[in-house]
Formats: structure tokens, sequence, C-alpha cells
């Protein structure tokens, strides 16, 4: 029995591919999920989802460019999928404002999850904190902003199992000031709840 094997200098299209085509399936999962149960609306029409993949993407990738590419194509992709399915219209202005969001979260968060994995010294616990910060972050807008308090309790609780997953994971990986990951993660949910606060939501709002 022969193996199928992807040559190495393929590696890098087929993950960009992939990562193209992912974020394509997952935007247009979230116009289609729309009005179908709650959980799987709030599963995939949710910023911590769309973000978190890249995290993903980013961490099974061989190098950090790639990651970091990974990650941005994934965040373009899935807004393409969305607003192909649910048609631009006069969205076109809130389409581009979060495929902005999307180039600027997307490289982070393929960082994110590239450096938690592959990384070295403190700056893999950072990397940890970023990626919780999203769903973190996501539980305080539904708190806060939007008072929707069920849904924010499971996120803020998501984020905190996560958060301390990823800190044991990188304990059990020798990092040093693996705790850095908890300490973080919270100051780094507030700066993306702020972010979605005075900028994103603004921005959404002008059009």
């Amino acid at each position: 029995m022969t193996t199928l094997t992807v040559p190495r200098r393929h590696a890098p299209a087929v993950a960009l591919a992939a990562a193209a085509a992912f974020g394509l399936l997952l935007g247009w999962a979230t116009f289609t999920l729309h009005g179908t149960t709650p959980l799987l609306e709030r599963a995939t029409n949710s910023v911590s989802t769309w973000i978190v993949w890249t995290a993903l993407a980013g961490a099974l990738v061989r190098t950090r460019g790639l990651a970091v590419l990974s990650g941005g194509l994934m965040m373009l992709a899935t807004c393409a999928g969305y607003y192909l399915t649910a048609g631009v219209g006069d969205t076109l202005g809130t389409a581009v404002v979060w495929s902005a969001a999307g180039l600027a979260g997307g490289p982070l968060l393929g960082w994110g999850g590239w450096t938690v994995r592959h990384g070295r010294g403190d700056a893999r616990a950072a990397a940890g904190a970023a990626v919780t910060m999203v769903v973190l972050g996501e539980g305080l807008w539904l708190g806060l902003t939007l008072h929707y308090w069920g849904e924010a309790a499971v996120y803020l609780a998501v984020g905190a199992l996560l958060t301390a997953g990823l800190s044991l994971y990188l304990a059990r990986a020798g990092v040093r000031r693996w705790w850095l990951c908890a300490v973080l993660a919270p100051l780094f949910a507030g700066v993306f709840y702020l972010a979605e606060l005075f900028v994103l939501d603004r921005l959404i709002g002008a059009f």
C-alpha cells in the first residue's frame, strides 16, 4: 500500500488552499445556519468562532510566516463566504469593515496558534493569552454591551477553561513562566472588548 504525501515545496500552497476553503465554508455556514437553533447560530455567527479557528490553522502549519498568512487568508475567505452567500447589496461597507478586522485579527491569531505550539520562551504564554482573549472578550461584549448575560456566562466559562487548558499545556511543555497565559488573558480580553466597543462597533454603525 502506498501513502499519499505532499511534496514539501507544495505544502505552503496546500495549507493556504485549505485555509481559504475552510474560511469559505465557515462563512457560508454562518449565514445558512441563521434562524436554525440558538446553539448552531451562536456557534457559527461569532467573532470567537471565526477567529479561534485561525489559531488552530496556525498551530498546524510548519512556519510562522505561513501561519500568519493562513490566518489572514482564512478570515478574508470567511467574510467572502458569508457575504457572497448573503448577497453584498447594501452591506458592502460592513463587509469591508469585517474584512479589515479579519486582516487585523487573523494574522495575529495565526501567529498565536503557531507560537503556542512551536515558539520559545514567554512568547508562548503571551500567544496563548492572545488566543483565549477572543472568547473572553466576546463574553464581555455579550454581557456588558448587549446584556445577554446567559450567553456571556457561557463564553466566559469556555474562555476560562481554554485559558486553563493552554496554561496546563504550556506548563507540561516546560515553558518557564507558563502562568503568564492566565495572567495576561483577562488583560488582553479587556483590550479586545474595548477595541470592539470603540472601534469595530462604531465603524459598523457608520454604514
